[in-house]
């Protein structure tokens, strides 16, 4: 699904991530990766089964789309270090021809050297290109002659059937002067958003995308 947004050209993906033509860049908000490690080392029993989804469909995506830079739009680890953080870090190693960046998070609390180490461009607040501005927060205050793309919020929408069937999905939402993106992570949840007039909802249904 294409869309043009302040006069760049982006396409919807079906994995909840956006490839900005403009930029050559492959958009990516809120992978939350090791989450799962993270729970069971609290105690809670989950299943690891939600990173091996997390890497293999970022593998998947990184192979189809080829993008010269791919920008994790925060969130990227879910919280302090574990294992998954390594094999992240062989994934990237497959793509050396690829720029990663990271525009910090509030859940990216990892060390300097650890994303030094993985070969990643950190961004503490924000990157502004061609009139686009990414941040991992939705922006507040926003200028007129930009448009922010943000993650953080996990944004979703309710759609109802018949007989009160009800089902909240994950959404990319673009509004007047600010889109947010899906999380792209397992296990993350999302939030309900009321979109006003005007503004456009996509969500991924059984991996397609569809305008509500």
């Amino acid at each position: 699904m294409e869309l043009e947004i302040h006069n760049n050209r982006f396409t919807l993906l079906e994995e909840k991530a956006l490839f900005w033509k403009e930029a050559d860049a492959l958009l990516i908000a809120d992978l939350h990766l090791g989450k799962a490690n993270h729970f069971r080392k609290s105690g809670i029993p989950v299943p690891s089964k939600p990173n091996d989804k997390n890497i293999d469909r970022l593998i998947n995506l990184l192979q189809h789309v080829k993008p010269k830079r791919v920008i994790f739009m925060g969130d990227l680890f879910h919280s302090h270090y574990n294992p998954e953080w390594e094999v992240f870090g062989q994934v990237l190693k497959y793509f050396p021809a690829i720029s990663f960046e990271l525009v910090i998070g509030n859940h990216d609390i990892l060390g300097k050297r650890q994303y030094d180490k993985h070969g990643l461009l950190v961004h503490p607040e924000s990157i502004e290109e061609h009139g686009i501005r990414l941040s991992h927060e939705p922006l507040e205050e926003r200028l007129e002659d930009q448009y922010n793309i943000a993650g953080h919020i996990h944004p979703g929408v309710l759609l109802r059937g018949r007989g009160r069937q009800a089902l909240r999905l994950p959404c990319f939402y673009f509004g007047k002067k600010q889109a947010l993106l899906p999380a792209f992570g397992e296990l993350t949840g999302t939030y309900k958003i009321t979109p006003r007039k005007g503004d456009r909802v996509v969500v991924v249904v059984d991996g397609k995308l569809m305008e509500v």
